[in-house]
């Protein structure tokens, strides 16, 4: 296999911001096919920084299709789970997260990078050091607070109260035992307390339909009482599709709302689904990272802590709203206006 000399620079100076060096176990966890070109540059990139690396990979069978969260080849594969325990870094290009097992692998000390974007975005959304600081500055702040309230101009008027759960920053790379991130992304997030979150939201045209990889075309309305969503309204399509698409699930816990928070990545490219031209080999980080963006979300909570383990997640990054954090306003109509968190345009 010819290596790519400008891919295994930038898989070079991701694994150089992880901290990978000398001596440390670097295991790149595939599926099938799945990304093999990727999983081979990062393997090389890490043997060049004097590591020891492989690549395990694992069978994923139509039972652990990709999009069902927190199901996958893991489950009930001891010696995998022994053998990624033991690393120093694991590579996730399959997908553990919502997962116990992805829990397990963290509280044993390996950090983990998921990997799940064409080359383009990665070289498009590459992190640095700025993203980190003013990520790390977002989560700071969230771990004060005690309660968030985003509104829009479409009638979106929520409350979350806070403390219970942890908050979570991910900026694109991990240098820290047990931590998670995602490469790349580019946003902080928390969980509202249980029975904590009151109010409504109208997602309105633009607003992003992670799961389905589409903008909202018509207005839906979600009604909130106790941190469930009591009520899907709309008289359009998409309503139908997220009310048909939860219903799906057969899980009353997939009404549930799960994370907040807001993105911070100023590369990322909110109108990236419109110009893509392979829309089924992108994942979804644009959509979660891009600057000014709320990203609210239904369904599982175990990234936090929580015991809420089911298979239906919706991200719904909204753009145009304005959020607080107690009375300190962190976005005004879509646009990060607090000074620690703002990008000189």
């Amino acid at each position: 296999m010819t290596i790519d000399a400008e891919k295994l620079d930038l898989f070079t100076r991701e694994l150089q911001l992880c901290a990978v060096k000398p001596g440390e176990t670097v295991v790149v966890l595939t599926a099938d096919d799945e990304w093999r070109e990727h999983a081979q540059i990062f393997m090389v990139a890490a043997g060049n920084l004097g590591a020891r690396t492989f690549n395990l990979n694992v069978r994923r069978g139509q039972a652990n299709a990709v999009g069902v969260q927190g199901r996958h080849p893991l489950v009930d594969n001891e010696l995998a789970m022994r053998t990624l325990k033991s690393a120093s870094l694991v590579i996730d290009m399959v997908g553990l997260l919502f997962s116990r097992e992805q829990a397990q692998i963290q509280a044993a000390g390996a950090r983990i990078l998921r990997v799940m974007e064409p080359f383009h975005i990665l070289r498009q959304m590459f992190p640095t050091e700025d993203l980190r600081r003013r990520v790390e500055h977002a989560k700071a702040m969230m771990e004060k607070a005690r309660k968030l309230r985003f509104t829009s101009a479409a009638g979106t008027d929520i409350t979350y109260r806070l403390g219970q759960y942890p908050v979570i920053s991910e900026y694109g790379y991990t240098d820290e035992p047990g931590r998670w991130d995602h490469f790349p992304s580019g946003f902080a997030f928390t969980q509202g307390n249980d029975g904590g979150i009151e109010g409504s939201v109208v997602l309105q045209p633009g607003d992003v339909l992670c799961a389905f990889k589409k903008y909202v075309e018509s207005p839906i309305r979600l009604r909130v009482e106790k941190g469930m969503v009591v009520e899907v309204a709309g008289e359009g399509l998409d309503a139908d599709l997220v009310r048909s698409y939860i219903e799906s699930f057969h899980d009353p816990r997939a009404y549930a709302i799960s994370h907040i928070g807001w993105g911070l990545n100023e590369k990322a490219r909110w109108y990236q689904f419109a110009v893509t031209r392979d829309l089924a080999s992108e994942h979804v980080m644009n959509a979660l990272s891009f600057y000014g963006n709320v990203l609210f979300s239904l369904g599982p909570n175990l990234e936090v802590g929580g015991s809420n383990d089911t298979a239906c997640h919706l991200d719904l990054p909204m753009r145009r709203c304005s959020l607080w954090l107690d009375d300190v306003q962190v976005l005004r109509d879509g646009d990060v206006i607090h000074p620690q968190m703002r990008v000189a345009r």
